[in-house]
């Protein structure tokens, strides 16, 4: 609790101020005002998250938690709850979307154990391109099952938590200036779906998705156990703590605990889908300036998912119709804020470049036409 609550403290809302600076010099750039979008939107609040204009974007790191779920005994996933441990090791081995796209947006990927049931087995591919961090951080072999009883212990949730905050924390050391969540889990939007209907007061059945191709009876099954779960656990809407420790995961619990702390440590945050935006809704519900560090990279088909951004205000930068998790989303948007990073940073100004910028020119018609006259 001492690490949570002096995280807490660390964390500020971003000064306006720095935007404004930002903003000043997107005016000096050579174009036209605006014309680069939500770009010149990203790397103005980057701006205000590092504390400079010298904006950096070069060391990205993408973290995946990777954590069973009792509910998965309750038939909610069309896949075996074994195919947690077996996309682990995928991942370890370099064979999975994420390892193809972190490779592609030049993110360190970094696998963490923190409540998977089975054994991870394989080779992990340790050096070279595409190499995989990987660590066991299990703080027990998965959730207790959320339609039967409460997710977490007191301890368990916090033990979950503190492994995010000290994952932050080794970031902000290591000079990472972008933190993309990613998280694999049988059960997880099950999770996932109750953290959404108890943050936001809206039905189960209006925020559960099919997640990983549910058939007709799957999902209704699904919806049911979302029901029952919150019926059980009366998990408390002001209390985000309450919410992860009665019907979250472990891999959920250490996503918040992520953001948390890269909140912090002023390092941009990048969700991915469903899961990793659950989580991140958990850390603004408990303390509301972390949303300033949160960039929403896409918007996944799972219904809870828009409805949490709309919770934490966000607004996605893609939209591909993606539902895969992983982290795959945050690697996509990486390559998006870091071609705003280059932008803002590279590019020549009017008065560098020799080149005549619009409102000097109007200034000057001005001039000389009240000469004129």
């Amino acid at each position: 609790m001492d690490l949570l609550t002096n995280t807490l403290k660390r964390i500020a809302p971003i000064d306006h101020e720095w935007i404004a600076q930002a903003e000043a010099r997107q005016l000096q750039l050579t174009k036209p005002p605006g014309s680069l979008g939500r770009l010149e939107e990203i790397a103005c609040r980057l701006c205000a998250i590092q504390q400079t204009l010298q904006l950096r974007a070069a060391r990205r790191r993408i973290v995946v938690f990777a954590a069973d779920h009792g509910v998965a005994a309750e038939g909610v996933s069309a896949y075996p709850q074994e195919v947690t441990a077996q996309m682990v090791a995928n991942f370890c081995a370099g064979g999975a979307a994420i390892n193809a796209l972190a490779r592609v947006a030049g993110a360190e990927l970094l696998v963490i154990d923190i409540g998977v049931r089975g054994d991870i087995q394989g080779e992990i591919v340790e050096a070279g391109e595409g190499s995989v961090n990987f660590r066991s951080q299990r703080v027990r072999p998965g959730t207790r099952n959320i339609a039967r009883e409460a997710a977490l212990t007191e301890t368990e949730m916090q033990a979950a938590l503190r492994v995010g905050i000290d994952l932050a924390s080794e970031a902000a050391r290591a000079g990472v200036t972008l933190i993309g969540l990613g998280d694999m889990g049988i059960g997880n939007t099950t999770a996932a779906s109750a953290i959404t209907a108890a943050l936001t007061g809206m039905l189960p059945a209006q925020v559960t998705g099919r997640g990983t191709g549910a058939d007709d009876a799957t999902f209704a099954r699904k919806i049911k156990m979302v029901e029952q779960a919150l019926a059980l656990n009366q998990p408390q809407a002001d209390d985000a703590l309450d919410v992860l420790r009665k019907v979250g995961g472990l891999e959920i619990a250490g996503l918040c605990g992520l953001c948390l702390g890269a909140a912090a440590a002023r390092i941009a945050i990048i969700t991915d889908g469903f899961i990793a935006t659950s989580g991140a809704a958990l850390a603004v519900r408990l303390c509301p300036p972390v949303s300033d560090y949160i960039f929403a990279a896409h918007l996944s088909p799972e219904p809870g998912h828009r409805a949490l951004l709309d919770l934490i205000g966000k607004r996605p930068i893609l939209d591909l119709n993606m539902r895969l998790g992983e982290g795959t989303g945050a690697a996509l948007a990486m390559s998006i804020i870091g071609a705003a990073v280059a932008a803002f940073t590279e590019m020549a100004t009017f008065d560098s470049a020799g080149v005549s910028d619009k409102s000097k020119t109007q200034n000057i018609a001005r001039a000389s036409a009240t000469e004129s006259s």
